[in-house]
């Protein structure tokens, strides 16, 4: 009873984070040992399954007891049967054993070369096409491989790649951080799209300081096109006056077929009725498309075959 005592009161429940840390450190390398000798109800028996001496199994047990400060195992030489305790621990420890061997066998199955998965992100703008294209190219070669997509603007899917979320993304504009690695890949040319009633409607190519006097509609700032609009707006010699802000390129469209603004936008992967795209002759009116991933992150089989997949594609990512 002493000694049950004096391990209680240094197991005793806390508050404290650093006392639950050292209760799983104390506990964790002992569950398995635990779970094997309830099994067996033999000592012996149960070190032969797990392979490890009979004294170190033995000496295990008595440690976990100690630390919990109850009894788990009633003793009769070396068969032994649980205890009320220990039947209820158990429970739990089989619970745990069971979750550790699926999260073992999800990263194991994740990281195999023929049949792991991708956590790819991608611009909206390359949903409908260029993504579709790649992973299917991709998979002539990896027919098996999976992936989880991911629809973001730049700056989130970059702060997905910091949080482990992501392994690659495709982004624009290429970031510039210390801490990811970033190459590009390809260029987007980038057109005034004007509603289809619109005086200019009837142009085909145009300078973009002839748009100063125009309503524009833009994605929100954050968003990689919203920068390089702002840019190029102030290269052409004025400030865009914005009447409405979005999330999606295609809403946008949607507005300017509306006669609600016109919108600096990438081609659409297929024409929208309503609209008239223009080429902007001046200034140069493009964005580069690069892939990211995070500086010194270990790649798992099947990341780094995308990744060696898309920088093969440096100059022939995106459709024609």
């Amino acid at each position: 009873m002493v000694h049950q005592q004096r391990s209680q009161a240094r197991l005793s429940p806390s508050s404290d984070t650093k006392d639950t840390e050292d209760i799983v450190s104390l506990l964790a390398p002992r569950l398995a040992h635990f779970a094997g000798v309830a099994r067996t109800e033999h000592v012996t028996r149960a070190a032969q399954e797990m392979q490890v001496p009979q004294s170190t199994l033995s000496r295990a047990m008595v440690r976990l007891e100690q630390d919990l400060g109850v009894d788990l195992f009633a003793r009769r030489g070396r068969t032994v049967s649980l205890t009320p305790a220990g039947r209820t621990f158990l429970g739990s420890v089989e619970r745990a054993l069971a979750e550790i061997e699926r999260a073992a066998e999800e990263v194991r199955a994740d990281a195999d070369p023929a049949t792991g998965k991708v956590a790819f992100g991608f611009l909206h703008t390359m949903g409908a096409e260029t993504v579709p294209g790649l992973i299917q190219a991709f998979r002539v070669d990896h027919p098996r491989v999976r992936f989880s997509l991911v629809q973001n603007y730049g700056e989130a899917m970059l702060e997905k790649l910091r949080a482990g979320e992501l392994d690659l993304c495709l982004t624009s504009p290429v970031p510039d951080a210390p801490d990811l690695v970033a190459r590009r890949l390809d260029e987007q040319k980038l057109r005034l799209v004007v509603p289809a009633d619109h005086p200019l409607a009837s142009r085909r190519r145009i300078r973009l300081a002839e748009a100063a006097d125009e309503t524009f509609v833009t994605l929100e700032p954050g968003y990689g096109m919203r920068l390089i609009t702002d840019d190029l707006c102030k290269e052409a010699g004025f400030r865009p006056r914005i009447a409405f802000e979005g999330e999606e390129a295609e809403t946008l469209r949607g507005l300017v077929a509306a006669g609600l603004g016109v919108a600096l936008l990438p081609p659409p992967a297929f024409p929208r009725p309503g609209v008239v795209e223009l080429t902007v002759t001046a200034p140069r009116a493009a964005r580069d498309i690069g892939v990211a991933w995070l500086d010194g992150h270990p790649d798992t089989p099947p990341v780094a075959a995308f990744k060696k997949f898309l920088l093969s594609r440096r100059g022939n990512l995106l459709p024609t």
